[in-house]
């Protein structure tokens, strides 16, 4: 540990003598400095030991120490070495009142101790620290290494950490879960700085931020090769981290980042014999892609599975969302298959399985982050769009793409991250028809009959809604309308004659509905 005034007191060759400040022998000792400058604050760091005679000193003025006193304290000088038989005989008494007052330690040095004396004893002692705690930290480097190496997963890793630091370490993925903390009640607290972690990831990596409050004092940094975040790394500790802890978290941190990308050559082999899986799934061939499949995906196609196609406004948005899901098939075990298609993204993986967990949970955290105010200006660097199909098999994976094609669209139109099949066939068709094309062909459909209505020469709109909402029935349509159910007859007529389309042809009734819910879909908020 780092020399302290206790531990300068309790030297036998420096025979200090304790004059004030007895209860704050504790603190640590930066560095040892003579100075006789009356007011040597401007060159001081803090931390420091000062050594004096008071050459340049009222020391017997108690008014000039008081100030002298608290100008030292204020700066951050942890104690006071006062040097007597140059100047003075004893330790002037303004001087020990005024650094009792102000609680600065003041130590008594002897005519025979020379400061240099001093000032050497503290160098070694901070030497002796540094090299202890270099030494430590290669030891723990030595011991995480092995940890990384023992092929038991990282969570061996964050427990040799933990130890080290004397606190808990935790590990979160891509999308910002916890993968493994250590101890295992460290998890959840972990758990709780989701939303601390999700802020770091949107900085630019590397980076790093201390957070925490009463509880303890918890260090987060990113994982990952360059620029691009793989995971964040959680260090909790009940003070800040000494030299020997530092080198443990840079170590363990390094250690993360290569554990968690894997090999370009494995992982490229891999996206090409799963591309060669999906191309002969999509081509109606589910024998042969079994046959190819081997161990490496085989698993994934003996039950159900989804069909994800995701799309980015660059390549990192679809990148961001395969790591995330890559992380929780690492994690669980679970097989995933994902291929890169130019600008998309297409994964087979398993039905209601922790890696479609992950893909949901990396669409809300996206929501989530574009609802909120920004506070810098927003990047859309890892934005991403997915549309998702129902669960399916490999004899099914043809129509499983094109659900996952449509969703992809209905997700773009509606501005959302992620867009199961379900959902479509759930709900209403109504929300499809908010599209430039199909409200392009609504104006146009109804355009001569809104130019009528406008030179005031009927509600021949209205009318229109009216009746078509009522089934065609005269009566219903006109009492909505509050006029007599020959005039709603004559404005049919003139409908037809305007469009130059019969009102008995189902697909003009059909079509001239569509074209008035767009019209309406314009303004009227989606649900």
């Amino acid at each position: 540990m780092p020399p302290t005034l206790a531990s300068l007191v309790q030297h036998s060759a420096l025979r200090l003598r304790v004059r004030a400040g007895a209860g704050r022998l504790d603190v640590p000792v930066r560095w040892a400095h003579a100075s006789e400058l009356a007011d040597p604050v401007p060159y001081m760091e803090g931390g420091e030991f000062l050594l004096v005679t008071a050459t340049n000193l009222d020391a017997e003025n108690p008014e000039a120490m008081r100030r002298y006193v608290r100008r030292l304290a204020g700066a951050g000088v942890v104690g006071l070495g006062f040097g007597v038989g140059v100047n003075y005989d004893e330790v002037p008494r303004s001087l020990v009142d005024a650094a009792e007052e102000a609680g600065l330690p003041l130590l008594e040095v002897p005519r025979r101790t020379p400061f240099i004396a001093i000032a050497k004893a503290v160098s070694s002692a901070i030497a002796a620290d540094q090299y202890q705690a270099v030494t430590a930290g290669f030891a723990a480097q030595r011991e995480l290494t092995k940890a990384a190496l023992s092929g038991d997963g990282p969570g061996e890793l964050l427990a040799r950490l933990a130890a080290h630091v004397d606190g808990w370490a935790a590990l979160y993925d891509a999308s910002g879960a916890v993968v493994a903390a250590a101890p295992e009640w460290a998890a959840r607290r972990a758990a709780r700085l989701a939303p601390d972690v999700e802020r770091l990831r949107e900085r630019a990596a590397p980076a790093s931020v201390v957070v925490g409050g009463t509880e303890d004092r918890v260090e987060l940094q990113t994982l990952g090769p360059g620029h691009r975040v793989r995971g964040a790394l959680a260090v909790g500790t009940g003070a800040a981290l000494g030299t020997a802890e530092r080198y443990a978290v840079h170590s363990a941190v390094a250690l993360l980042t290569l554990t968690t990308a894997r090999s370009r050559a494995l992982q490229s082999a891999e996206q090409r014999l799963g591309a060669a899986v999906l191309r002969m799934l999509l081509a109606g061939l589910p024998d042969h892609a079994r046959a190819v499949a081997g161990e490496l995906y085989g698993e994934l196609l003996d039950a159900p599975f989804r069909l994800l196609i995701a799309e980015g406004d660059t390549p990192a948005g679809p990148a961001a969302l395969g790591e995330a899901m890559e992380a929780a098939a690492l994690r669980t075990g679970e097989a995933l298959l994902a291929v890169p298609e130019g600008e998309r993204l297409v994964v087979l993986a398993g039905d209601g399985g922790a890696v479609a967990a992950a893909c949901a949970a990396y669409a809300k955290a996206q929501e989530d982050r574009e609802s909120r105010p920004p506070r810098e200006p927003a990047t859309k660097a890892d934005r991403v769009v997915a549309g998702l199909s129902a669960p399916a098999g490999p004899g099914t994976v043809p129509a499983a793409y094109k659900q996952a094609e449509q969703a992809l669209v209905v997700a773009r139109r509606r501005g959302r991250a992620l867009v199961e099949h379900e959902e479509l066939m759930a709900g209403s068709v109504l929300p499809l028809l908010a599209d430039d094309a199909v409200r392009a062909f609504a104006d146009g459909l109804l355009r001569a009959l809104r130019e009528h209505d406008a030179k005031g020469r009927g509600d021949l709109v209205a009318s229109l809604r009216a009746w078509l909402s009522h089934h065609g029935q005269w009566d219903a349509a006109a009492a909505e309308l509050g006029v007599h159910r020959h005039t709603l007859r004559y404005r049919m007529r003139r409908v037809e004659e305007i469009l130059g389309r019969s009102l008995d042809d189902p697909d003009v009734r059909m079509e001239l509905w569509l074209a008035l819910k767009a019209s309406s879909a314009r303004t009227a908020p989606e649900t």
